[in-house]
């Protein structure tokens, strides 16, 4: 199902098809990637997701269906019929590990071979019948002992060290996706974890020199990934989102899960008021026939719901980087973006129990629009800067240079 080996000819010719399959919804962009590294979106679809739970597939059917309609959306904007696409994949299956490999370069300088030749001794190294590595990412170098290297190419020396992270993901998790989309009549032409997806689109070069720690707070779940001197260093998944803050409102205020998610959006709030316990809403009570069985409550009830199922999400990001052992890597810096990134209340809580600087991040590379200016879609415009990567490397005699993520693209072409 997962077609490593293939080279793609909309690849080469610049065109990009992004699929976000996520637990809350599967949204897929088509564009065509221009030479100047402007990208032109030609069709996007987006709905309602189905048949995922925890970024895990748990209904093939309803995913599939999802995964049709959503592509079809966009196919039809696009005037176009796609057959490739790059997926997103998350879920807490995901394993970060760190480690370095050592090898003899002696006798000619260091070049694209020698790297190669680390990365697939890391995949042999780290080899886990029961995992699939997603990225495996040099993060730096040292020669003869000399630490501190960004870029060993064309350089002299004896042995050389190859620090790197590998992402790996539980092979059975990837495997049922990979069937979902293959029954949808597509073939993947790269996986990406969101996270790392979601960093593409919303980070800037300083953060991800300086440290900064993603949170991509989903539907579903919430994954977090630690960017550390231009690359990727750790990632983890947290199974809780959007979506159990509206399962949390539905059960504590008697109300439909429609209801729910409407009062969340319009009146949500992670952080309380003054003003709340004078505000009042309306909440219409599950089972009830229209305009019978409506309660009025004050909005503090509802901000009630909401700030502790928040304050834990972000307490479990807390205890999971320290336990990682990512402290001296992790910034003062803290981005979030997805759908549930917009709640109010969100930012105060996270800067608060994180003790960061946090911002709201919204994909950058993508000119002004209504996908650029909404979180909820960074995973998928993510993936069309991972494509961009990819077309990059076909078009240069080496891999370009300013991201080591892109290392995946040739391994690819190896497996």
């Amino acid at each position: 199902m997962l077609n490593w080996g293939r080279q793609h000819s909309p690849l080469r010719k610049g065109l990009v098809t992004a699929l976000d399959v996520g637990s809350s919804k599967v949204c897929c962009i088509i564009a065509q990637l221009h030479g100047d590294g402007s990208f032109e979106v030609l069709g996007v679809g987006h709905q309602l997701s189905s048949g995922m739970k925890s970024g895990i597939v748990i209904n093939m059917e309803e995913v599939i269906t999802s995964i049709v309609n959503a592509v079809h959306t966009a196919e039809k904007m696009a005037g176009m019929t796609v057959q490739d696409v790059i997926v997103s994949v998350n879920g807490t299956h995901f394993k970060s590990i760190n480690f370095a490999v050592e090898m003899s370069v002696e006798g000619h300088p260091i070049d694209e071979a020698d790297i190669r030749r680390s990365l697939l001794q890391a995949r042999e190294t780290k080899e886990d019948p029961t995992c699939h590595a997603l990225h495996i990412i040099p993060t730096g170098y040292a020669l003869d002992g000399v630490r501190g290297i960004r870029d060993p190419r064309g350089m002299y020396g004896n042995r050389l060290r190859v620090s790197i992270h590998t992402l790996l993901g539980k092979a059975s998790a990837l495997y049922n996706l990979s069937t979902c989309v293959a029954r949808s009549h597509l073939e993947i032409m790269g996986t990406v974890a969101a996270p790392y997806a979601s960093g593409l689109a919303c980070l800037v070069d300083d953060e991800r020199e300086l440290g900064v720690i993603l949170v991509d707070m989903g539907g579903g779940t919430t994954s977090f990934s630690v960017f550390q001197e231009g690359q990727l260093r750790h990632t983890e998944c947290v199974p809780l989102g959007g979506a159990h803050v509206t399962m949390d409102i539905a059960r504590c205020l008697s109300t439909t899960l429609a209801h729910a998610e409407r009062l969340k959006t319009l009146y949500g709030s992670a952080t309380s008021s003054a003003a709340d316990d004078r505000e009042m809403i309306t909440v219409p009570l599950v089972g009830e026939r229209r305009g019978e069985g409506i309660n009025q409550m004050p909005r503090s009830a509802l901000v009630s719901v909401i700030k502790p199922r928040i304050e834990e999400i972000f307490e479990h990001i807390r205890d999971r980087l320290q336990k990682a052992g990512v402290g001296p890597l992790k910034g003062r810096r803290v981005v979030l973006t997805g759908g549930a990134s917009q709640l109010g209340g969100v930012r105060e809580v996270a800067a608060l129990l994180l003790g960061k600087n946090v911002r709201i991040g919204k994909p950058f590379i993508l000119a002004p629009s209504e996908l650029s200016l909404n979180p909820a879609f960074s995973t998928c415009i993510g993936l069309l800067a991972y494509g961009q990567i990819e077309h990059l490397a076909h078009l240069q005699t080496l891999p370009p240079r300013r991201f080591l993520g892109k290392t995946t693209a040739f391994l690819k072409k190896i497996w």
